[in-house]
């Protein structure tokens, strides 16, 4: 079953719109989420809703923790921006669009397991909250080796927003020492990144997502409108600056 895979949306409407209309042009049978939907943009509300709509399922993120229950160990911009993100959510109290946003976002699973497939936001040894670098891959190989352990196939993660795989060897590859495509063997255990729809942080501005078709896994990047979420981003005091301009950076 072809299948859509995209992660760490942050509340970035413009980059979610562009990502799933170019998934509507692909032959994709379903779209699964890993988490984030919130968190850092300025579009909490119609993401989740984008989202609830044309998402089989959709993990829990930490930033997507930090809204419906505290944002703990977050900087201060990711602070305030849970916290406003809260805000948006609660301006239509006792509406039925309102109790089913918080009813989905209190839902969102912290693993889920399909075909020879373990997802969850961070790794397996800490589904929310670890990050899986690339260069744990060399500096970090007990680490490697623990969460490596928890697999029995293969794994998908979220959490850093660098697109590639992780090798049991170890090692890690990015989509272009890839030709853009990994192709699943037998013989080898990986964990696959798809990168972040929202949040980009390979210095590639673009949005990422990846495609699951039978044994291959495509990596796609895709331009979308940064100027418009960087004015939306200005636009809410709660909101620091930076979080929009590192979007042209892809940081």
């Amino acid at each position: 079953m072809p299948t859509a895979v995209i992660s760490d949306i942050h509340a970035n409407l413009e980059a979610l719109q562009v990502v799933l209309d170019h998934i509507d042009t692909q032959n994709i049978d379903r779209i699964i989420c890993l988490g984030d939907i919130l968190g850092y943009g300025p579009s909490p509300v119609e993401c989740v809703d984008l989202v609830a709509e044309r998402c089989e399922w959709s993990l829990m993120g930490n930033h997507d923790f930090g809204v419906v229950y505290e944002p703990t160990n977050f900087n201060l911009a990711a602070e305030q921006a849970a916290y406003w993100s809260r805000e948006q959510f609660e301006a239509q109290p006792g509406s039925d669009k309102s109790a089913k946003r918080w009813e989905f976002l209190s839902r969102l699973r912290v693993r889920v397991s399909f075909d020879s497939f373990l997802c969850v936001h961070g790794t397996p040894r800490r589904p929310i909250n670890e990050y899986l670098f690339p260069e744990d891959a060399v500096n970090s190989p007990v680490k490697m080796q623990q969460i490596f352990e928890l697999i029995d196939r293969y794994c998908l993660v979220g959490h850093t927003h660098v697109p590639g795989v992780f090798t049991d060897e170890p090692d890690f590859y990015p989509p272009e020492d890839l030709d853009g495509e990994y192709k699943l063997r037998d013989d080898e255990k990986a964990i696959i990144n798809p990168g972040s729809v929202g949040q980009p942080r390979d210095l590639d501005p673009r949005a990422s997502y990846a495609v699951i078709d039978d044994d291959r896994v495509r990596f796609i990047r895709l331009e979308y409108d940064i100027d418009a979420v960087v004015a939306k981003i200005r636009s809410v005091p709660e909101l620091l600056d930076w979080l929009g301009e590192r979007l042209y950076e892809g940081r």
